[in-house]
């Protein structure tokens, strides 16, 4: 299809499927491989692994998630560990039709937005049918394993 186009317009432009909207289709693979320290939070993978949900608390107040190990309000790295309630209220979600090369894997999914009770947002996949699922509505989270194997932490509707 992108031959076709280009041999027709000169440019990798495409039709959308569902739409019909132009769209370039860039016909370079970008593969990307990033390496991220965790030794700061490394706590919190810990939790993950015990079913837990862990937030760091700054002295100043500030409650964080994900875990922070430094504040950006007061400077100070005096950070406290502390377990979320893994309850809280579902803000906003989406479907992700097109989804990025890493995740070609996976069937479209949804990912949300809850608030927790503890106050913080999570961002996070929604499990179960999007469209049983509305703003307003009480969610949990819950610790799962990804296609890749690799622990994770989801959004289920209650």
């Amino acid at each position: 299809m992108e031959k076709e186009a280009i041999d027709k317009t000169g440019f990798p432009i495409v039709p959308d499927e569902k739409s019909g909207a132009l769209q370039w289709m860039d016909l370079r693979e970008l593969r990307i491989k990033y390496v991220i320290s965790v030794e700061g939070i490394k706590k919190f993978f810990e939790g993950l692994k015990e079913g837990k949900l862990l937030a760091t608390k700054c002295k100043c107040g500030r409650l964080f998630f994900p875990p922070q190990k430094d504040c950006p309000s007061c400077m100070k790295s005096e950070m406290e560990w502390v377990e979320l309630k893994k309850e809280g209220t579902l803000e906003t979600l989406t479907v992700i039709f097109v989804r990025p090369p890493s995740f070609s894997m996976h069937d479209p999914y949804t990912v949300a937005i809850a608030r927790l009770d503890d106050g913080v947002r999570i961002l996070s996949w929604l499990k179960g049918d999007p469209r049983a699922v509305k703003p307003g509505q009480r969610v949990r989270v819950e610790v799962s394993r990804r296609k890749e194997g690799h622990l994770m932490f989801e959004l289920v509707p209650i």
